[in-house]
């Protein structure tokens, strides 16, 4: 009987299959969403076209400051109209505090487009950054975005920082232009800020990583590299959406070996207390007694230390002439001088034989005695 109860359960459990899961259970069609739309795509705001805000207006007012440096300030009010009257345009109200030395900006009742505000605080930050303001504009545009790099805590030496700032400039501005070019972004390097405004992330992205790098002691001439086989790589439709990996080039890290010291300081154990503190001029009076002394005495002490010098000295130089008088002295060396016959009759000598090499030169019918009788004319 147990054998036919277990017989059904057992086909039952045969007969059953392992369900699947169906993960498009919940996913809809969404008609509103295909392949051709492009999502990193930023639509402008036009209210002519149907763009409004709930209630038609801002419920509650923003605003953003930024301070500027002292240098700023003459070349601020000189464009700071232009700046009013493009803000003006958008509906923001911007103001110049030049006794607190800061930029306020912030939106009103005319205000559409709720993004705008973001785009005038960056205004306020570039031209803060000493960006002309015909450049500075551009970021209120949508197509435009900005970036700002602090380079001023990543080098700790002063020197070593100036060193890397000017190589990421170049020689006469090169390197910087270069930069420019290749990533279409406009780059500039003011203090302990370099600030780079494009109109494409991939290119923000890429200037960002060259200023970053060159201040981590990489030279930008390698990224600047990469980049030139990038573009070109770019136009080739076959390449186009292939991997670059072998056309890019690969530089390794070199570990240069440092010049050892000639001489090696051998460091002290470590020892938490600070060292003994040295005597001072009481502490020394107090040992030897003499700051008990009176002024007399004190004197007297000064003068019978300095007769003691005295004869001391006296005794070393008189053991020094002992020296000297014992050890007999060096006999000079005498250099022969020629008495004035011996000159005399060497110059007759000399005279002598230049006659005859005179007289062989002249014709043979010459005999010696007319030189002879020439030489005592």
């Amino acid at each position: 009987m147990a054998d036919n109860h277990d017989h059904p359960a057992t086909e039952a459990a045969a007969s059953e299959k392992p369900k699947v899961k169906n993960h498009n259970k919940y996913r809809k069609d969404k008609p509103w969403d295909n392949e051709d739309i492009d999502h990193w795509n930023l639509q402008p705001w036009k209210p002519d076209d149907g763009d409004a805000l709930p209630g038609g207006r801002l419920l509650e007012e923003s605003s953003f400051a930024t301070l500027f440096p002292k240098y700023r300030e003459t070349y601020l009010r000189q464009v700071w109209p232009v700046v009013t009257k493009h803000l003006d345009q958008h509906g923001l109200s911007c103001e110049l505090n030049l006794i607190e030395g800061s930029m306020t900006v912030r939106t009103t009742k005319q205000t559409k487009d709720p993004f705008i505000i973001l785009k005038a605080r960056d205004l306020l930050k570039l031209m803060a950054r000493s960006l002309p303001v015909a450049q500075a504009l551009k970021i209120l545009d949508d197509e435009w975005q900005c970036d700002i790099v602090k380079i001023g805590g990543m080098v700790r030496n002063k020197e070593r920082f100036v060193k890397r700032r000017q190589r990421l400039l170049g020689p006469d501005g090169s390197t910087l232009k270069a930069l420019e070019l290749l990533t279409g972004c406009y780059v500039l390097v003011q203090g302990n800020t370099v600030s780079i405004m494009g109109n494409s992330w991939t290119g923000l992205k890429q200037a960002r990583r060259v200023v970053e790098d060159c201040m981590n002691n990489i030279h930008p001439v390698y990224h600047l590299k990469r980049l030139m086989i990038q573009k070109e790589l770019e136009k080739d439709d076959k390449l186009k959406n292939e991997d670059w990996s072998r056309f890019l080039p690969k530089f390794q890290k070199k570990n240069v070996a440092r010049k050892k010291p000639a001489v090696v300081k051998q460091k002290k154990a470590y020892t938490p207390f600070p060292p003994a503190q040295p005597p001072s001029k009481v502490d020394l009076q107090l040992e030897s007694g003499e700051y008990f002394a009176t002024q007399q005495e004190r004197q007297a002490k000064a003068l019978s230390a300095k007769k003691m010098a005295s004869k001391e000295k006296s005794k070393r130089k008189r053991q020094e002439r002992e020296q000297q008088s014992e050890t007999p002295p060096e006999p000079k060396k005498r250099t022969k001088k020629s008495s004035p016959k011996e000159s005399s009759t060497a110059d007759s000598v000399k005279r002598l034989k230049e006659g005859l090499k005179k007289n062989g030169q002249q014709s043979s019918g010459s005999n010696m005695s007319d030189f002879v009788q020439g030489m005592k004319k």
